[in-house]
């Protein structure tokens, strides 16, 4: 095996976005850098179970608000709603 085979494994010291630090081992950088996070899980929405910036409206809304007014006057999903309820109507009905 090689002398110089594996990196050099050394203690650096960790920023969150909230200021905190903690020390870790790391190949990042030299012996003793900071490493300051921009993102971390005290911020990001993926680890806080929030939906932050994701907007609540699907794909298929969004496409239907962009070509409203191009061609059909109205969209296949409302076409769909308005034929089931129709149906609704008529079971009952019997």
């Amino acid at each position: 095996m090689k002398a110089e085979g594996h990196p050099d494994y050394h203690t650096i010291t960790v920023k969150m976005t909230d200021g905190t630090t903690y020390q870790t081992r790391s190949t990042w950088g030299k012996e003793g850098d900071v490493l300051s996070l921009d993102v971390d899980p005290l911020t990001h929405p993926a680890w806080q179970g929030g939906t932050g910036k994701i907007t609540e409206k699907g794909a298929l809304s969004k496409f239907e608000k962009r070509f409203a007014g191009f061609g059909l006057s109205k969209t296949v999903h409302d076409k769909n709603a308005d034929d089931a309820a129709a149906k609704a109507k008529e079971d009952a009905k019997k």
